[in-house]
């Protein structure tokens, strides 16, 4: 009943009218309306929120796209990736460490599928129709710098642990691109180094090689370079540095010291080049220097297409 045409009083019982039903569902009575879009909503169409109550649709409307919501969260994760000091550093571990499980995985639970097709040895720089068992696979160089022997943890823990100490610091004197160049111009130069002690041992053409040892080394050659060039006395660093790599001179000892050698190398006459055109005049001059210095290591990496290793004998 309606008193005075102004509505039901209070305590008067209200009449559903013919528009009083869900807009979704015909046979569904309310009085509640949607608050957006003020259609007739029933107690199964109602979604409450800040601003009251909405219909299923409007819910749907207001709520972000699924590729926005992507979007949204890649924006989000570049802003924290960015706001790390040292982000190269943080990637380059997370990848060793990606690398590492995977490498565990089919080692434990395959036959070395991912380590096989990763590591380093020199054969693989050698022309395709040379060997039989082996193809020309360059890029090895560069995808062995992320490796470490799956069944040894602590090689892992190890290099990790000397690249969170020696690479954030270095990271954060040089900044974000020339460390990134820095490591991958020194694992480079470990390859080289594995590579180019064939033309001495001919017989360890075929010696396959994995770790970031070779990069990790070539981080602090580049740490000692610039300390000194800093006035830092660096007697402690060059005592650290030459342990470790005379360690891989002990008999008996399957470390590639010739990766560390090559990496120690070529990181070190990096951060030269860095340090000898630093400043923002010297840029131009400073890209030009690395990537000369690429294109050498690059070169460098065809020398078996030039000039083989005596591999069969004189």
């Amino acid at each position: 009943m309606v008193a005075n045409g102004q509505g039901p009083a209070f305590g008067e019982r209200v009449e559903f009218g013919p528009n009083d039903v869900c807009y979704r569902h015909p046979t569904e009575h309310s009085f509640t309306l949607c608050q957006r879009c003020g259609r007739t909503i029933c107690g199964r169409c109602q979604v409450t929120s800040p601003v009251g109550v909405l219909c299923t649709d409007c819910v749907k409307q207001t709520q972000p796209s699924a590729a926005k919501q992507a979007s949204r969260s890649m924006r989000v994760t570049g802003r924290r990736i960015k706001a790390l000091e040292t982000p190269v550093t943080y990637g380059i571990m997370a990848l060793c460490v990606l690398v590492f499980i995977a490498q565990s995985l089919s080692h434990y639970f395959g036959a070395d599928e991912v380590t096989l097709a990763l590591w380093y040895a020199p054969v693989h720089s050698a022309p395709g129709d040379v060997f039989t068992n082996a193809s020309f696979e360059p890029w090895r160089m560069f995808t062995v710098m992320f490796t470490h022997s799956p069944g040894t943890p602590l090689h892992l823990l190890f290099n990790m642990l000397a690249l969170w100490m020696f690479g954030r610091n270095l990271e954060t004197m040089i900044g974000h691109m020339q460390f990134l160049v820095l490591y991958l111009f020194a694992g480079v130069g470990g390859s080289l180094g594995v590579m180019f002690w064939a033309y001495v041992v001919p017989g360890t053409i075929g010696t396959p090689t994995v770790g970031a040892s070779g990069a990790i080394f070539g981080i602090l050659g580049a740490t000692l370079v610039a300390f000194k060039a800093a006035n830092i006395n660096v007697t402690s660093l060059a005592v650290l540095i030459a342990i470790n790599l005379g360690i891989g001179f002990l008999p008996g000892v399957s470390i590639s010291w010739q990766a560390h050698l090559g990496g120690m190398i070529v990181g070190a006459f990096t951060m030269w080049l860095m340090l000898g055109a630093r400043g923002p005049r010297k840029k131009n001059r400073r890209i030009v220097s690395l990537v000369s210095l690429g294109v050498i290591l690059v070169a460098l990496s065809c020398a078996y297409l030039v000039v083989m290793p005596n591999i069969f004998g004189a």
